[in-house]
C-alpha cells in the first residue's frame, strides 16, 4: 500500500485554491499530456460532496476510465476522493488546505493499493509510485500557476 504525500506552497487565497482543486475543468488542463476528458454526468465545472466524475485518458501507453468520488468535504480545508471503479484495486486521495503568511500550504496523501498482487507490487517498486507522483507534481504545478496568477478566471466565477 504505498502513500504518496506532497506539499505545494501557493501564494493565493486558501478559497481559491480549495475551488481549483476541485475544478473539472482545471483537471482536464493540468492532464493535457495524457489526453485526459471528463465524460459521462459530470463534464465541467467545480465538484462537491457526492459527486462523481469519470476520467479517460491514456497512462502508462492504455485508454484508462477511472471513476472517482467526492467523499468527504470541509471547505476550505479538507476534501477525498476516492476510486469507485477503475485499475487499483482501490485509491483515497486527501486534500489538505492550511492559511500560511504567503498564501496556502495545500498538502496531498495519496494511498493506493495497485491491482494484481505481486505483480502490482512490483510494479509500484519499478516505476507506477514515480509516475503517480510525477502526475501529482504536474498537477500541484498547474494549480499553483493558475492560482498565482489572472488565469484563475478562466475557473472560477466570483
Amino acid at each position: 500500500m504505498p502513500i504518496i504525500t506532497l506539499t505545494t506552497h501557493i501564494s493565493a487565497p486558501i478559497e481559491r485554491v480549495f475551488d481549483l482543486s476541485l475544478s473539472v475543468d482545471l483537471h482536464v488542463a493540468s492532464m493535457g499530456h495524457t489526453g485526459e476528458s471528463a465524460i459521462g454526468e459530470i463534464t465541467t465545472g467545480l465538484l462537491k460532496l457526492g459527486d462523481a466524475v469519470t476520467w479517460r485518458a491514456r497512462h502508462l501507453g492504455v485508454r484508462q476510465h477511472l471513476t472517482s468520488k467526492i467523499t468527504a468535504f470541509d471547505r476550505p480545508i479538507y476534501f477525498r476522493d476516492s476510486m469507485v471503479r477503475g485499475a487499483f484495486r482501490r485509491f483515497d486521495h486527501d486534500h489538505y488546505f492550511e492559511h500560511s503568511d504567503a498564501g496556502t500550504i495545500m498538502r496531498d496523501h495519496f494511498d493506493y493499493t495497485s491491482p494484481l498482487g505481486l505483480l502490482g507490487h512490483m510494479a509500484d517498486a519499478l516505476f507506477l509510485r514515480r509516475y503517480l507522483t510525477n502526475l501529482l507534481i504536474e498537477r500541484n504545478r498547474t494549480i499553483r500557476e493558475i492560482a498565482e496568477t489572472g488565469r484563475w478566471r478562466q475557473f472560477l466565477h466570483e
